[in-house]
């Protein structure tokens, strides 16, 4: 598959952090935290993080599956919009993942379900604005047939998005799986769908 420009320049930028984050010792370490983002009330908060974020990765699985991600639904998508669409479109999933993340977390810290020390725990990586485009995809090319690896089936794009929504908030209610911000894949997703929403009933051509 062709590598679009937008997706090969993002696929760049997040692996020379990833390099220099993680391979320059302490000082990569440092700047890893400095450019994650932290919740607004956290005294570690600063507003260029609303973006930095999403450059950001923990280690080799995080950023693997993610730009793995990125290239195979972020390019159909950027061949069939353009790129400053696409651009647009990925860093403001990006963004509506943060928006529903820290809503969820302040609802969470209002009722006394979460340890108010959770603000200075920093959220970092592409997930929230993968998973937009992931909706994306579902919704440009709902029947288009998915080949998974896990579990070894094929399905059409449109129900594979269904149900990871349905994975993801069955395990951000429950608390299954901590450590991961599930409420931030939702988000990227919802903003996602919404904006197309918006942009098909404004008429503009998505194609």
């Amino acid at each position: 598959m062709h590598l679009s420009d937008v997706v090969k320049n993002l696929l760049i930028i997040n692996v020379i952090a990833y390099i220099v984050t993680h391979l320059t010792g302490e000082f990569g370490q440092e700047w890893l935290i400095r450019l994650s983002v932290f919740y607004p009330s956290s005294a570690y908060f600063e507003p260029y993080q609303i973006v930095t974020y999403m450059f950001m990765h923990g280690n080799v699985t995080h950023i693997f599956f993610n730009m793995f991600a990125l290239y195979m639904f972020g390019t159909p998508i950027e061949m069939a919009w353009g790129p400053k669409r696409f651009l647009f479109y990925y860093l403001f999933t990006g963004f509506g993942a943060l928006v529903l993340q820290f809503l969820v977390q302040f609802i969470a810290l209002k009722q006394g379900w979460e340890d108010p020390e959770s603000i200075n725990y920093p959220m970092l990586g592409a997930s929230g604005a993968v998973f937009g485009l992931l909706a994306a995809y579902g919704m440009q090319f709902p029947n288009s047939i998915l080949q998974l690896i896990i579990p070894p089936v094929r399905m059409k794009a449109k129900y594979f998005v269904i149900i990871y929504a349905a994975l993801e908030l069955f395990l951000g209610v429950s608390g299954f799986q901590t450590g991961v911000a599930h409420f931030a894949h939702l988000g990227g997703a919802l903003f996602g769908i919404l904006i197309i929403l918006y942009w098909r009933q404004k008429g503009e051509r998505l194609y």
